[in-house]
């Protein structure tokens, strides 16, 4: 009876363990950063692109925590001569499934949703006059892991899934619009995504 008990004692210490980050009433905080820098030959400066998305979630129930992101992200090409800005809103929901006390698979779904605008850059790189506006609405669905050294840690390693993106563009002096649509699967795993966050 006594080795009962104990072992009984023992699964609900790692049970508890295990969802004590992901429980009900917990708050998740992290984000992302991206930076890129290509230098094309022939142009007089690099293309750079660089993004800055906070998040902050709530677990509305064990193991789903919905939320959002909201940032920034610049990208500025020589070679293409534009440059893009854009402000971004990303609500997600994120549901985690226990394969160990500290590791964790997780599914995530977000609709990020941006709005910006097109600036010309001529060929020695200097950003001139305004060209349009842009505003984009997507749906993404991405895999993931998280491992927890510690309660209130998670490293996570992800990779893009499957997405929709809605595309427009509006043109500053005409009001002429283009629209593009794109669907399709992004698994990369040569291109992971690797991230800390925090859970309170």
């Amino acid at each position: 009876m006594k080795k009962l008990l104990l072992s009984l004692v023992a699964v609900a210490a790692i049970t508890f363990g295990a969802n004590a980050q992901t429980e009900k009433g917990k708050i998740i905080l992290g984000g992302n950063v991206g930076f890129n820098s290509t230098k094309v030959d022939g142009a007089a400066k690099a293309d750079v692109n660089f993004s800055v998305v906070p998040s902050v979630g709530f677990f509305v129930g064990n193991n789903f925590a919905v939320g959002t992101g909201v940032g920034y992200n610049y990208n500025k090409s020589v070679s293409t001569r534009n440059q893009n800005e854009a402000f971004e809103v990303a609500p997600f929901g994120r549901y985690y499934v226990n394969l160990t006390d500290q590791f964790k698979f997780f599914g995530q779904l977000s609709v990020p949703l941006a709005f910006g605008t097109v600036k010309d850059v001529n060929a020695n790189g200097d950003t001139g006059a305004k060209l349009g506006t842009t505003t984009s609405i997507g749906v993404n669905v991405a895999p993931g892991f998280a491992f927890f050294p510690n309660k209130k840690v998670g490293i996570e390693f992800s990779v893009n899934g499957l997405g929709y993106e809605n595309f427009t563009t509006k043109a500053e002096v005409t009001g002429a619009k283009v629209k593009t649509n794109s669907f399709g699967l992004d698994a990369n795993t040569f291109a992971p995504k690797l991230g800390v966050q925090f859970y309170f």
